[in-house]
């Protein structure tokens, strides 16, 4: 089941996972971030590959050292599909017993990876809707990317789950958002997208960090900040047209 993307924001440097399947609540199991690094473990899903993963990635260790040690530990290897990126490069495991069809591609700072899709065009679609979305903000990007795979026939049978997960510098995401049963997932997940711009976006730039423990608790002073964050976000549409 499921095809992802996973990837690295070259502006700002946060990493992100976005997902969609015909499976029940893909966003508990399968994405996984850091600040360290992105990725998502699918198909047969070994959900240890998250933690032990970003783990290894905050050691230092290179996204092909991980992936190795993550194949190699595991029985069920043929059955499962892995793929991440960290800060330098990224890797893509695809096992001979996934569910055709199946397969991955690995570009700097991002990667398409799916299995029991309608074929080849979902990842390669996926893969090139990232590629010509460079201008938009990163989440959308992710969902943008998704949205192309999905048109070009997405997870063979059918539609009920997505998530985006977006993680910055902190120990706390950016953004995460699940919609773990749906008709319609990936519109559904671009629109919760929609509504988190609408104010938990400016919000969140006041929440306690390693930087300023405290954060900022003076009301007048986050709403005054998220009327300009909104301000901002209207005049960045209205340019983009």
């Amino acid at each position: 089941m499921t095809w992802s993307i996973v990837a690295r924001d070259p502006a700002t440097g946060a990493f992100g996972v976005a997902v969609a399947t015909k499976f029940f609540a893909v966003g508990a199991l399968c994405p996984h971030a850091s600040p360290h690094g992105a990725l998502a473990t699918q198909a047969l899903v070994n959900p240890t590959f998250g933690p032990r993963g970003l783990r290894m990635l905050a050691e230092g260790r290179q996204p092909v050292q991980v992936m190795a040690a993550l194949i190699s530990s595991d029985d069920g290897r043929d059955h499962r599909q892995l793929h991440f990126v960290g800060r330098d490069d990224g890797a893509a495991y695809t096992g001979s017993a996934c569910i055709d069809w199946c397969g991955h591609k690995v570009a700097q700072g991002y990667s398409v990876a799916g299995n029991m899709l309608a074929g080849p065009r979902v990842v390669d679609d996926t893969h090139a809707a990232y590629a010509d979305n460079a201008k938009l903000p990163f989440p959308r990007r992710l969902i943008a990317a998704l949205l192309a795979g999905e048109a070009a026939g997405g997870d063979k049978r059918g539609k009920q789950s997505a998530a985006l997960l977006v993680w910055g510098v902190e120990e706390w995401p950016l953004l995460s958002l699940r919609v773990d049963d749906h008709a319609d997932p990936l519109p559904e997940l671009a629109r919760l997208e929609r509504v988190s711009r609408e104010r938990f976006v400016h919000f969140r730039q006041f929440l306690p960090t390693r930087a300023n423990p405290a954060g900022v608790f003076d009301r007048a002073t986050i709403e005054a900040g998220i009327a300009a964050g909104l301000a901002a976000e209207a005049e960045e549409a209205k340019a983009r047209g």
